[in-house]
């Protein structure tokens, strides 16, 4: 018992150390999916639509395991075509919590498709939306004579305007974005500065190869970077075998491995699971990240015959 409650406050003392230090390391504030190519609409606001058709996903995360306060995140979002106007829209609700902070995110996106060729298309996307701020400092094991841990963050909001682009067609997508160009400062009743918001800028891109008939591969990359902080690389493997089954492996940049399966349930229905392993320094205190997945798809027109991987 008394290693067991040794652990717990050093758990808790490693989340807390990571909230205290994020302005002077710059730790990745906005979160982050490992199954991110199924969610593409939370990081670029162009991707709206560009399915042509109906898209309701749920994606519910569960970071570093193990660990008291470690970071829960879960997101809905939906996103549709408007028939032949060229017009996309889509709304994302986000929870993100990490020990005693929690952030909620309502986003509204539309993009603009201009077809390049007959069969490529650029979207341009613009996002507007808001953040709810809440630091409830009762909640842990936190003590600190700093007066910054004696005054609560209820209910601080900031707005969100966010840019993007997205070039595509069957085979081929690239795109870049800044889901949200202000800069935002949350701040505790005491008026101290609880947290600080910075400029997050995306890049992914992938390509998908027809092995044969049953079997296609995307390789695939998500590029983050943060203004005056580390960068990140998330590249994957990703195969989807008779349109039904797909299998990944990932590694983000000094952080994680990752697997990754689905199954297509029904032609509108897809579940899938992802497992990440920690290759930092923090793996030594949790036993990876649990993140699951539910994508249901609206046809106007019955089932796509071959369904775009991305």
């Amino acid at each position: 018992m008394k290693n067991l409650k040794r652990y717990r406050n050093l758990s808790g003392f490693i989340v807390v150390l990571i909230i205290m230090l994020s302005e002077k390391v710059q730790a990745q504030q906005d979160p982050g999916f490992t199954q991110y190519m199924y969610n593409t609409m939370s990081v670029n606001p162009a991707y709206a639509g560009s399915k042509k058709h109906t898209v309701i996903n749920i994606l519910a995360r569960s970071q570093w395991a193990g660990i008291d306060g470690a970071p829960e995140t879960q997101t809905l979002s939906y996103d549709t075509s408007l028939k032949y106007s060229g017009v996309g829209i889509g709304f994302n609700v986000t929870n993100d919590k990490i020990g005693p902070a929690q952030k909620t995110s309502i986003d509204a996106n539309v993009s603009y498709s201009l077809q390049v060729t007959d069969a490529s298309f650029l979207a341009l996307g613009l996002k507007l939306g808001g953040r709810l701020f809440n630091v409830d400092w009762s909640k842990g094991i936190y003590k600190n004579p700093d007066r910054v841990f004696d005054t609560n963050v209820d209910n601080e909001f900031s707005p969100t305007v966010g840019l993007g682009a997205f070039f595509y067609n069957n085979k081929f997508y690239i795109g870049a974005s800044i889901p949200n160009v202000l800069k935002t400062n949350n701040y505790s009743a005491s008026k101290e500065n609880v947290a600080l918001e910075k400029e997050h800028m995306f890049l992914i891109a992938g390509y998908v190869f027809d092995i044969n008939r049953d079997l296609k591969f995307k390789p695939a990359l998500l590029f983050k970077a943060v203004m005056n902080a580390p960068s990140s690389l998330d590249v994957s493997a990703n195969f989807l075998y008779l349109d039904k089954f797909r299998g990944s492996v990932s590694y983000r940049w000094n952080d994680a491995i990752s697997a990754l399966i689905g199954f297509q349930v029904t032609d509108n229905l897809n579940v899938g699971y992802a497992y990440d392993l920690t290759t930092s320094n923090y793996g030594v205190y949790n036993t990876g990240t649990h993140e699951f997945m539910l994508r249901y798809e609206i046809f106007s027109k019955g089932p796509e015959i071959s369904p775009r991987f991305f």
